[in-house]
């Protein structure tokens, strides 16, 4: 279990849009969510959704088979893992992110800071 669903940051019936629609009318640097990744791939069952610097990333939640933990975007060597989704969101408000923008290959970073509800 990711322990998602009785979290505050879980936008459980949240498509794409909505999430970045929510985020933007937010207008806060570090305002995140969680959504069920449009592909509904079991290896990639979640997005994080994070604002900063006007702008919205979309990261992908890949949960791992083999060692039944989630790690956030591409995999990658030395990554962080982690027990649940919880953990990542739990993590990341006491650590920064790392935000890699590929289209102007730039890299910002942000705390998880505030939840935001879609209504």
């Amino acid at each position: 279990d990711a322990g998602v669903h009785s979290k505050a940051w879980y936008a459980a019936t949240c498509d794409r849009k909505m999430a970045e629609d929510a985020l933007y009318r937010s207008n806060k640097d570090g305002s995140f969510l969680i959504r069920n990744s449009s592909g509904q791939d079991s290896r990639q069952p979640y997005t994080l959704v994070v604002f900063y610097n006007r702008r919205v990333y979309n990261i992908p939640i890949r949960f791992i088979e083999s060692t039944r933990q989630y790690a956030l975007g591409r995999e990658k060597s030395g990554e962080e893992r982690f027990d649940s989704v919880a953990e990542i969101v739990e993590n990341h408000q006491r650590t920064s992110l790392v935000l890699i923008d590929s289209q102007n290959n730039t890299k910002d970073s942000t705390k998880l800071k505030y939840i935001v509800r879609v209504s």
